[in-house]
């Protein structure tokens, strides 16, 4: 079963496997959410969205609606 970002717990890290950039802003593409990057969930907002994450030492918020278009290879 494929895990997307919007499935990660806080604290957890992932590896990007592959991003549909149909659905991705391009502004995120810019700034490393692209396969092969690590990143980590750092906090969630209330509500649970949005998501607080640190990509390749770059911070940035996302909302859920997005994340789940962002496949990942969790990291043990």
């Amino acid at each position: 079963m494929p895990y997307t970002l919007a499935d990660l717990k806080r604290g957890e890290r992932a590896i990007i496997q592959d991003v549909s950039s149909i659905n991705i802003p391009l502004k995120l593409l810019e700034m490393g959410c692209l396969p092969g990057n690590s990143v980590e969930l750092v906090q969630l907002a209330p509500f649970q969205d949005p998501m607080y994450l640190n990509i390749n030492g770059t911070h940035l918020a996302i909302r859920k609606e997005t994340a789940i278009h962002i496949l990942i290879d969790k990291i043990v």
